[in-house]
């Protein structure tokens, strides 16, 4: 692992030159906590990105099938950003054997603040379409999104790390295991397939071309709506969102308004799988306890014990149905997103 943390430009310059490009020796690191991106400018002027992938986090054949999927995205002419493809036809090297690489073209424009009424439009359109591609194939080697994956698994890995402190062990434990229960009673019916499985703001690019979604490192088989919802307000702004992108969507696809029961339980999910991916690096990734300095602190899991609970709350005010736990404090996540409702890697 040393050796990912420790790439050098010279070395990532020889790479590109090695797979046939003329680097000019520009190289610039771009954030990424889980991998490693750099911007490469070519002798020509134009510009390249290379990314090497965290050791262990996949193996070859789960990125080859993002890959695919990029690929079958790109064919059907979805505006996606693929890997450029090296001598032998692959999309996918390996440095020092352990560290698989790729390079990218660089693709222009901005995330977006805010999404109009068209945009929503527009994105539903492009969402039904990567979803109809997405149907088409299934999976062999990349996981779904259940209740092992992004629940009893990332619970595990906090029980067994020690993290979760004995003064709300207890409480946590058992509000996402009420969650979890909730999941299961209305996943069995939703249809899976492939979806990008990180779709926020922060993976939407608009430019000269118009739009790009990008970053599908957590593609993944899994309910549309799993697609929807980090793309929305919440409350009433939330509502009339959801209408406008549904109007795009169902141009080219059917969705069924029940799927949206899931929204409030995949946040709450989230939550949970976001410490547990925290964790899993803590210890290991010395950016992380500087990106998170207080998730070692009990003061941290106090708050997310109290924030589960609110989700809680929330999810049986939006369902209907007895509410088990009492919140006498209030925070500010039904009005303003965090970084855990961006999943993974914080772009700036």
């Amino acid at each position: 692992m040393a050796d990912f943390f420790q790439l050098n430009p010279g070395e990532i310059l020889a790479l590109a030159e090695k797979a046939g490009y003329e680097p000019s020796g520009h190289c610039m690191a771009l954030n990424s906590l889980e991998n490693r991106v750099f911007d490469l400018r070519l002798e020509d002027g134009s510009h390249i990105i290379s990314k090497f992938y965290r050791p262990g986090r996949w193996n070859r054949e789960q990125i080859l099938e993002e890959h695919r999927f990029l690929q079958d995205l790109k064919e059907e002419e979805i505006p996606v950003c693929a890997p450029l493809l090296f001598e032998n036809e692959s999309s996918l090297a390996s440095f020092q054997e352990n560290i698989p690489y790729s390079f990218w073209p660089r693709v222009g424009g901005r995330s977006p603040d805010e999404l109009n009424p068209e945009n929503l439009r527009i994105l539903g359109r492009l969402l039904a379409r990567i979803h109809n591609i997405g149907q088409a194939k299934r999976f062999e080697h990349r996981i779904t999104l259940n209740s092992e994956t992004y629940g009893t698994a990332p619970l595990e890995t906090l029980l067994k790390g020690g993290w979760i402190p004995p003064s709300c062990k207890k409480d946590y434990l058992e509000v996402a295991n009420r969650i979890l229960d909730l999941f299961l009673e209305r996943i069995e019916t939703i249809p899976l397939h492939r979806i990008h499985g990180d779709c926020h703001k922060g993976n939407l690019l608009f430019g000269k071309e118009g739009w790009f979604f990008v970053d599908f490192d957590d593609c993944l088989e899994g309910p549309a709506v799993q697609d929807f919802w980090m793309l929305l307000s919440r409350g009433n702004e939330g509502l009339e969102e959801r209408e406008h992108i549904l109007s795009g969507y169902r141009e080219f696809r059917e969705f069924d308004d029940r799927w949206f029961d899931l929204v409030e339980i995949l946040r709450a999910m989230r939550f949970v799988h976001y410490s547990a991916w925290i964790s899993s690096r803590f210890t290991t990734d010395p950016s992380f306890p500087v990106a998170f300095p207080h998730f070692a602190e009990n003061e941290y899991w106090e708050k997310e014990t109290l924030e589960l609970k609110e989700q809680y709350k929330l999810i049986h005010n939006v369902l209907g149905g007895k509410n088990f736990f009492s919140v006498t404090e209030s925070t500010s996540r039904e009005e303003e997103l965090t970084n855990k409702d961006f999943f993974w890697d914080l772009e700036d």
